[in-house]
């Protein structure tokens, strides 16, 4: 069905296409009986703006590009609320791209948001994530662009993180402070940023406590999912001559794959085993026993990086010059069940 133009309206009316422009924005130079002419046959004809016009004159498109890894993980669906919610009410829509922890793909979606022209994008990295050069383009060309939690430290863009090597020290303090002496730690990959500093803080936790570090302790996944962690735990199960007592788990999702199997064989946590994760994930308070665990703020990390992100997009369209900013959110140790045991 063709839509109706502005001229088609003019037309009708014996007035100019400015005029009838005018009438529809409300300009105080219109007369009330004009307006009420153009905007009741505006309703009748079923006119809308052309957006590609609008955004031609305007240069701007009204809307941002989001990539993340994953859509289902509970931690990546509450950030993308927080931005979805800050969007619409400063009138931007949100095109959510899924990196499914690919290069290639991310390259790729970067690509497509540069070609649609969108206000600014908004990403959190992929795990393969090495090669910056699709970022860097996006700098290039001057895109507003604001990382947040998986990002690279060497990108000069703005960025929404929490301290994760401080998130995982109170973590791995806390085990120490119910009573663990050997702890394993379930790490990420090697190359996140995140999973690299939640190492770290286990490492200065251990120090900090006099512990020494043993590498025979940490086991890498190779991809963070459930599967994994019930891996672990047989594997942790098997090796009982370590002596380990605590667990630190890189994610919820990984420890809830620990806690299961170790139901399944009739391992009581945590008096033989101490476990925590990270992230707060809901499953963390239904599983039993409920796992202790890192809440990080996903909510509101959507939110600031929303709002980072539209603080560079005014900032370019008045020509001001425009300083990345980070913004780091605060962490909390939530303790439940999987880690109360008697020192």
């Amino acid at each position: 069905m063709r839509e109706t133009t502005l001229k088609e309206i003019a037309s009708a009316l014996g007035i100019s296409i400015t005029t009838v422009s005018k009438a529809l924005k409300n300009y105080p130079d219109v007369s009330d009986k004009t307006k009420k002419a153009v905007i009741a046959l505006a309703k009748e004809l079923d006119y809308t703006p052309n957006s590609f016009a609008v955004n031609l004159r305007t240069k701007e498109s009204k809307t941002i590009g989001l990539i993340i890894p994953e859509v289902v993980h509970h931690f990546f669906s509450g950030v993308v609320n927080g931005i979805i919610a800050e969007a619409e009410k400063n009138g931007y829509l949100v095109i959510i791209l899924q990196s499914n922890e690919s290069l290639e793909l991310e390259k790729k979606q970067v690509a497509l948001l540069i070609n649609k022209r969108v206000d600014g994008i908004l990403m959190s990295l992929s795990n393969e994530s090495n090669d910056d050069v699709h970022i860097k383009d996006i700098l290039k060309k001057e895109i507003p662009f604001v990382q947040f939690d998986k990002i690279s430290k060497l990108i000069p863009s703005s960025k929404v993180i929490i301290n994760d090597q401080k998130a995982a020290m109170d973590a791995v303090q806390h085990l120490i402070d119910m009573g663990c002496k050997r702890i394993a730690h379930i790490r990420g990959l090697e190359n996140p940023q995140n999973a690299i500093d939640r190492f770290l803080g286990y490492k200065k936790a251990l120090e900090k406590n006099g512990i020494s570090f043993d590498p025979a302790l940490v086991y890498s996944c190779q991809s963070i999912t459930f599967e994994q962690g019930v891996e672990f735990a047989k594997q942790i199960l098997e090796e009982e001559d370590k002596g380990i007592d605590g667990i630190f788990v890189i994610t919820d999702l990984v420890a809830v794959g620990v806690l299961a199997h170790f139901n399944e064989k009739g391992i009581q946590v945590p008096n033989q085993f101490a476990v925590i994760g990270f992230s707060n994930w809901f499953v963390s308070q239904v599983i039993t026993p409920k796992l202790s665990t890192v809440d990080q703020p996903n909510y509101e990390m959507g939110v600031e990086a929303f709002n980072l992100l539209l603080e560079e997009i005014v900032c370019r369209k008045e020509v001001r010059v425009f300083e990345p900013k980070t913004i780091e959110l605060k962490t909390k140790v939530v303790v439940r069940e999987s880690t109360m045991k008697n020192k």
